[in-house]
């Protein structure tokens, strides 16, 4: 017997929509589930990553032992709501977020706590496959190929003047060409730098020893205005980067600390490494979440970015600095997203310092 038309068969019913759970774990915005005695029950992984802590290391503690709420919070059935509050970390970070707590009527007692970090706490640098980088990428590329070759020639004729003419003053300013000659040159350099799309070989690496190395590297450069210390965890395993990489991001983010130091002072710079249990980010490719569970930081004690750069801060040529060309730190990004990891800045502590943090991933969970 047909089916009447219009009728529904069992093949064609609609798939069960997602639970609450499902869409708090995919919610961008920081979220906890706390119990009536302001014990974290549930974490989503934003929350994880507003924390810097795993959800091992969070589910099962209370409130106050993680991070420090605005004043008016009180512990409670009451909706509570704060913005561009201060809050401290339980790890010594510092942000400021919008604070959203939410009763859950079924469950007296119970709370879901909202955390929407701003700019200025925490800056992912996963952003730059967006338009406008991609737009600047262009750029680069078009400006190093069409200036190059007349740079070559500008200095190759300043060469041949300063041979055929004996006037010093002559000379004086054919060595003024060929000096900003090199200066632009070295500047489409580091723009062909920032458009190679070519795929990295990564492998199983020592952060350590690469640290090490980029250490002793910028000491040779510009150690006079650096003073460096090591806080290492020994018993972190085996990064996946690709080490000459590597060894330039470390470079570019020393030489950013030391560009804002003033003549005849040094700035004080502390490189730490440690694991982080089950820090994880979400990736473009259907929401499939990516571990990085190696961090490594680069803390300066300078006075950081100006606030109205921060939202900025990883873009090209976007610099605070009256000589800067905006390319060290939209480097340190592309290079270290060519590696598979995040770059995070934030001012962190009491007093507060500038920290540029790195995730990155380890080798034994690397895929194939």
């Amino acid at each position: 017997m047909a089916e009447p038309r219009g009728s529904l068969t069992s093949s064609a019913q609609p798939l069960p929509g997602p639970s609450a759970e499902e869409l708090i774990s995919a919610s961008p915005i920081a979220m906890l589930m706390l119990d009536p005695a302001q014990i974290v029950r549930r974490v989503n992984a934003a929350g994880e990553m507003l924390l810097n802590q795993s959800a091992q290391m969070i589910i099962g503690r209370a409130l106050p032992d993680l991070v420090s709420m605005p004043p008016g919070y009180g512990a409670g059935d009451a909706p509570f709501a704060a913005y561009d509050a201060h809050l401290a970390l339980s790890r010594g970070g510092d942000l400021r977020a919008d604070i959203f707590v939410t009763p859950m009527i079924e469950r007296p007692g119970w709370t879901l706590l909202s955390m929407h970090a701003g700019a200025a706490a925490h800056r992912v640098g996963s952003r730059a496959h967006g338009g406008g980088t991609r737009a600047a990428v262009r750029i680069a590329a078009m400006l190093a190929h069409e200036i190059k070759n007349p740079l070559a020639g500008i200095k190759g004729a300043a060469q041949l003047l300063s041979r055929s003419n004996a006037d010093q003053g002559a000379a004086r300013l054919t060595k003024l060409i060929q000096d900003e000659v090199d200066r632009v040159a070295s500047l489409i350099d580091r723009m062909e730098g920032f458009t190679d799309t070519r795929t990295l070989h990564r492998q199983p690496e020592n952060i350590h020893a690469i640290i090490d190395h980029a250490r002793a590297v910028a000491m040779s450069g510009y150690g006079d205005r650096l003073l460096i210390r090591e806080i290492y965890d020994p018993s972190l395993p085996e990064v996946l980067v690709h080490r000459d990489t590597m060894v330039q991001v470390i470079l570019n983010l020393l030489k950013n600390a030391a560009e804002t130091v003033e003549e005849g002072h040094l700035r004080r710079v502390t490189i730490t490494t440690a694991f982080r249990h089950g820090v994880s980010v979400a990736v473009e490719d259907g929401g499939r979440k990516l571990s990085l569970p190696i961090e490594l930081c680069i803390v300066d004690d300078g006075p950081g970015a100006p606030a109205d750069l921060v939202e900025h801060l990883f873009d090209p040529f976007v610099s605070s600095k009256p000589k800067g060309q905006g390319l060290g730190l939209a480097l340190v990004d592309k290079l270290t997203r060519d590696m598979g990891g995040i770059v995070q800045y934030a001012r962190e502590g009491r007093p507060e310092q500038t920290v540029f943090r790195l995730l990155l991933p380890r080798a034994d969970d690397r895929a194939g």
